[in-house]
C-alpha cells in the first residue's frame, strides 16, 4: 500500500502508512521486509527534498543483513543522496569504489547492466554540479549501457544531464541530446521530463524551432502546473484526513486508557468487596459456632441445674424421713405388731415420694400420647382439697407442635404446679389452651394465698419457667392485679 501511494506520487500517505509497520518490523525474523520499508521511506523523502531524513533509512537498510546487491542499491541512493547535500567527496567515495567492482552480484545481466549505469551517471553528475570535465566521460559510458539494455526511464536523465554539459560548450550537441530526451519523454508520457527538455531546446534552438518549442512548453507547463496545483490540493486534503485520523486515533488512545482505568477501578472495588463478604462470612460462621457451643454450653448448664434440682428436691423431701425411719429402725422393739406396722408405713411414705419425684424428672413421651401424658402429669397433682379445671386441651392438634416446644410446655406447667402446691394453698387451679395469631397460648390461674400488687418470687421456681419459655422465643406475663390468687399467661409460636 505504502508503494503504491509512492508510485502515485503521495508520499505523505505512503509515509504514514508505511510509518504503522514500524512495531511489526521488529517482530518479523526475515529482514527483507524491513529493507522495503526502509527503502521506500528513503524514496519518499527524497522526493520531498527532505535528505536528512532520506539519509536516515537508506543507512537503516544498508545496517540489515541482506544481499551485495541490495546494499550496492542503497549505497547508491545514499550517494544520491550526498549529490543533492552538495556532499560531492562522500558521493564520489561511494561511487568510484561500487564502480570498480566488475559484477553487481545479480545473476541477470540487464540488471547488473542497469546498476552499474546508475553508478557511472551518478559520478558523472556528480562531476558535472562541480563543473568537472571528466562528467562527460561517465555520461557516454552510460549510454552506452542503457541504449544497449534499452533502460528508456535512465535514458531520458542522462541524455538531460549530457545536454547541460554541452550548454556552455557546444549548442548543437546539447540541443541534440535534448532532442532524444524530448522523443523518449514523448513516447513515456513523462511531462515533467518533456517540460525539462523542451526548456533544453528553447536554449539551443531559433526562429521556427523557437517558437514551436515555446509554445509546446507554454501549454505543457500551464498543464502541468494545473496537475501541480490539483496535487497539492490533493496533498493538502490527505494532509488534513490524516491529521484528523491521527486525532481521532489519540481520542480512541485516550478512551481505550480511560475504559482500561475504569476496568482495573471495577477489578479493585470488586477485590474490596470480595474481601469484605469473606469477611462477613468469616464473621458469620464465628458467630454460628460461637452461638452453638454457647447453646451447647446454656443446655450442659440446665441438664446440670436439672440434676441441682432433682438432688435438692430428693434432699428436701426424703432426706428428713428416710434418716428418722433409720433411727427409729436402730432403736424400735420389732418384738411388738404396732412397730413394725409403723415402719412398713413409714417406707411405704418414702417410696412414694420417690416414685412421684422420679415421674416428675423422667423422660417426656411426645408422639401420639403426648396430650394424655400430659393430663396425666396434671392429675397428679389433684387431691380431695384441690380441684383442677382443664379447657381448650382436646382442641389442639399436637401432633403439629415440634417435639421440643411440648416438652418446655410440660416442664413449664409441672414447675407452676409444683410451685402452686408449695407455696400457694389454692383448693382450685384452671388451666385455658388456645390458638391466638399462630401462637400457642395457655393462662393458668388458682385462688392461692397471694398478696396484691406483689412480684412473683422467681427464686420458687418462677424463674425457670421464664427461662423455658424464652428458649422457644415466647412471652410470659406475670398478672399482678389479681385480687385474690396466682394468675400468669404465656405464648410461644406454634
Amino acid at each position: 500500500m505504502g508503494n503504491i501511494k509512492y508510485l502515485q506520487g503521495d508520499f505523505i500517505n505512503s509515509e504514514a502508512i508505511l510509518t504503522k509497520t514500524l512495531p511489526y518490523l521488529k517482530k518479523i525474523k526475515k529482514p527483507r521486509y524491513a529493507w522495503y520499508v526502509y527503502v521506500l521511506l528513503g524514496d519518499n523523502y527524497y522526493s520531498t527534498d527532505d535528505y536528512s531524513n532520506s539519509l536516515l533509512y537508506y543507512k537503516k537498510a544498508l545496517n540489515l543483513k541482506q544481499s551485495n546487491f541490495k546494499k550496492t542499491k542503497v549505497l547508491i541512493y545514499i550517494a544520491a543522496v550526498y549529490i543533492e547535500q552538495k556532499k560531492y567527496e562522500k558521493a564520489e567515495l561511494i561511487l568510484l569504489v561500487l564502480s570498480k567492482k566488475k559484477d553487481i552480484y545479480l545473476k541477470d545481466k540487464k540488471l547488473n547492466d542497469s546498476e552499474y549505469a546508475r553508478i557511472l551517471y551518478h559520478l558523472g553528475l556528480s562531476y558535472l554540479r562541480q563543473g568537472k570535465l571528466e562528467a562527460i566521460d561517465y555520461f557516454n559510458r552510460t549510454l552506452k549501457i542503457q541504449l544497449e539494455s534499452e533502460d528508456y526511464d535512465a535514458l531520458i536523465e542522462t541524455y538531460k544531464s549530457t545536454a547541460l554539459f554541452y550548454q556552455n560548450i557546444n549548442l548543437k550537441k546539447s540541443k541534440q541530446y535534448a532532442k532524444e530526451a524530448y522523443k523518449i519523454s514523448l513516447k513515456k508520457n513523462a511531462i515533467s521530463n518533456k517540460i525539462v527538455s523542451l526548456k533544453l531546446l528553447i536554449e539551443t534552438s531559433e526562429g521556427a524551432e523557437l517558437k514551436k518549442y515555446s509554445q509546446e512548453y507554454l501549454k505543457l507547463h500551464d498543464s502541468f502546473n494545473t496537475a501541480k496545483l490539483k496535487a497539492k490540493n490533493q496533498f493538502a486534503r490527505i494532509k488534513y484526513d490524516y491529521n484528523r485520523e491521527q486525532e481521532e486515533n489519540l481520542q480512541l488512545k485516550a478512551q481505550t486508557i480511560d475504559n482500561e482505568l475504569q476496568l482495573e477501578r471495577q477489578k479493585n472495588r470488586n477485590f474490596v468487596l470480595y474481601i469484605i463478604i469473606s469477611l462477613i462470612l468469616s464473621l458469620l460462621t464465628f458467630l454460628y459456632f460461637y452461638l452453638k457451643l454457647k447453646g451447647k454450653k446454656q443446655k450442659n448448664d440446665a441438664i446440670f441445674e436439672s440434676d441441682r434440682r432433682i438432688s435438692k428436691h430428693l434432699s428436701d423431701e426424703l432426706t428428713n424421713d428416710v434418716y428418722q425411719t433409720l433411727t427409729y429402725a436402730e432403736n424400735c422393739d420389732f418384738q411388738k405388731d404396732e412397730n413394725k406396722e409403723k415402719l412398713l408405713s413409714d417406707l411405704d411414705t418414702i417410696y412414694s415420694r420417690t416414685r412421684n419425684i422420679s415421674k416428675e424428672h423422667s423422660l417426656i413421651s411426645t408422639d401420639k400420647n403426648y396430650e394424655i401424658a400430659l393430663k396425666e402429669m396434671i392429675s397428679g397433682f389433684k387431691t380431695p382439697e384441690l380441684n383442677i379445671i382443664l379447657n381448650g386441651f382436646d382442641l389442639i392438634s399436637w401432633d403439629n407442635i415440634e417435639k421440643n416446644k411440648k416438652i418446655i410446655l410440660y416442664r413449664v406447667l409441672q414447675e407452676l404446679f409444683a410451685n402452686m402446691k408449695k407455696h400457694s394453698q389454692a383448693t382450685l387451679v384452671s388451666i385455658n389452651i388456645k390458638i391466638i395469631d399462630k401462637n400457642l397460648t395457655i393462662i393458668f390461674n388458682d385462688n392461692g394465698v397471694r398478696t396484691k400488687n406483689s412480684t412473683p418470687n422467681f427464686k420458687n421456681g418462677l424463674q425457670n419457667v421464664e427461662n423455658r419459655i424464652k428458649t422457644i422465643n415466647g412471652n410470659i406475663i406475670f398478672d399482678k392485679n389479681s385480687e385474690k390468687g396466682f394468675r400468669i399467661s404465656f405464648s410461644f409460636p406454634l
